[in-house]
């Protein structure tokens, strides 16, 4: 049986699904709360910014076709496996868990409210995470009819809401307020890395490509597709906001998404911005419980993480990854604080560990094109250079410029920095004891894609030999 079952709609819709998150909502707020429309240009550059890292990432994967650890496996060839685990672990595990934790407590605390007391918050986020396992671990059929209805709503939603504010046919008071509050382009360019936030995740199609039909094509355009129908849905949304909120309402608020649908509808508008911060957290939850078991899968073929994570159930899924995934999920659900200022912390927290791995990307593409210039690659980043040297330059000034504020910027650097050196040491005992690699020293590109193979796993457990 084939099973490539995933089309291009459906590359679309997992690229479209765990970008559009609670959080991403928060920060659209806050961007143009801050910029006014203006805002719309930082999120254009980090859209921009973002597709070069999807266009490195599509190389990669042509490169080294149906592997399962994605950027891992990637690194792992270019780098070695010290920042392989250290950019995996942080960058993807942490940073995407706690990000779905945060966001599915944010929407639990919202919906607590709608309701009324008599159900802790809570209970709302452990319902959610225990239904969205339970249909995972059926297999990527059903994550994909799962991905392909909520994110067909999300967006409908959304594109609707901002369409009702665009033209002004509410059933709310217009306000009249300008659309631009600062065109500084320093402004701007702070503010894109509040943007880019806005676009990560659309790679997350790529550790599903083994089951997408025609890979080589569907894979990039998807994720093309995903990220400029972000921008325009976002964008909408955005001149929505000016003709019904103040933006200094929008900068201020923790949910200024359900601020707007009651701006725009009254209190009908505000639920049904509650369902649609349901549909973001179901989607994004949905795609990271499954894109991140099965990079997890990949990283244990490669000994980088315990080889439990390798091990699927009779519906093929790596069933362990997932259980893995919701539960981290929950316990950052359970500890995260729903205020704006915490919110906006985390993001631009996740935002580095993610921008970090995204310029891991770009190094090793760089890094490929010199040492196999030859290679076979049904799918090359125009160009030459140009693209993967611009993502790396614009991803560093975004992480030199993370916040406007001294302070702000200071604490998330700490943050980051504290977290990679724990890692650092965590990844160095590992690969030395573990793994009994050096922890520089990279695979060769034969090596690390034989690891899909079955029968490779097998030898190499058999014989007590992971070098």
């Amino acid at each position: 049986m084939d099973e490539k079952k995933l089309g291009l709609g459906n590359v679309v819709s997992i690229s479209v699904g765990l970008v559009v998150a609670t959080s991403c909502l928060v920060s659209l707020g806050n961007g143009a709360g801050t910029l006014g429309s203006t805002f719309i240009f930082a999120m254009f550059i980090a859209m921009l910014l973002n597709m070069t890292t999807v266009a490195s990432l599509s190389e990669l994967n042509a490169l080294m076709p149906n592997t399962t650890g994605g950027l891992a496996q990637y690194t792992l060839a270019a780098l070695g496996p010290f920042p392989t685990l250290i950019s995996m672990v942080g960058g993807y595990l942490i940073c995407n868990t706690m990000s779905c934790g945060v966001e599915a407590s944010i929407f639990s605390f919202s919906l607590a409210d709608v309701i009324g007391p008599g159900i802790p918050s809570f209970a709302y986020t452990v319902i959610m995470t225990v239904i969205i396992l339970l249909a995972n671990l059926r297999g990527v059929d059903m994550f994909a009819k799962i991905q392909d209805i909520v994110a067909f709503l999300l967006v409908g939603s959304l594109v609707a809401m901002g369409f009702i504010g665009m033209i002004g046919i509410g059933t709310g008071v217009k306000i009249q307020q300008p659309y631009v509050l600062n065109a500084d382009f320093k402004d701007v360019a702070a503010m894109t890395a509040v943007a880019f936030w806005l676009f990560i995740g659309a790679e997350y199609a790529i550790p599903v490509s083994k089951q997408v039909k025609n890979a080589k094509q569907n894979v990039p355009l998807g994720m093309m597709i995903g990220l400029f129908l972000i921008f325009i849905m976002q964008s909408v949304m955005i001149f929505g906001f000016h003709n019904y909120v103040e933006w200094g309402a929008l900068a201020d608020s923790a949910a200024p998404h359900l601020v707007y649908g009651y701006a725009v509808l009254g209190k009908a508008g505000k639920i049904w911005m509650m369902l649609v911060g349901a549909l973001a957290v179901i989607s994004t939850q949905n795609s990271t419980v499954n894109s991140l078991a099965v990079i997890c899968q990949g990283m244990a073929k490669m000994n980088m993480l315990p080889k439990i994570f390798a091990k699927t159930n009779r519906h093929n899924v790596p069933w362990f990854g997932q259980v893995f995934v919701s539960a981290l999920i929950l316990i950052f659900g359970y500890f995260s604080d729903s205020s704006a200022d915490m919110i906006s912390f985390l993001i631009l927290v996740g935002s580095v560990f993610w921008m970090i791995s995204y310029i891991l990307a770009h190094i090793d593409l760089l890094i490929f094109r010199k040492r196999l210039p030859k290679a076979p690659r049904n799918f090359k980043v125009p160009c030459g250079p140009l693209f993967p040297i611009i993502g790396i330059v614009g991803t560093a000034y975004m992480i030199l410029n993370i916040s406007s504020d001294p302070h702000e910027k200071l604490m998330i650097w700490l943050v980051t920095g504290v977290c990679f050196i724990v890692l650092g040491i965590y990844s160095a005992l590992w690969i030395r004891f573990k793994m009994k690699m050096k922890i520089f020293k990279s695979i060769p590109l034969d090596k690390v894609l034989a690891m899909e193979n079955d029968l490779y796993y097998y030898v190499r457990k058999s014989k007590g030999i992971w070098k």
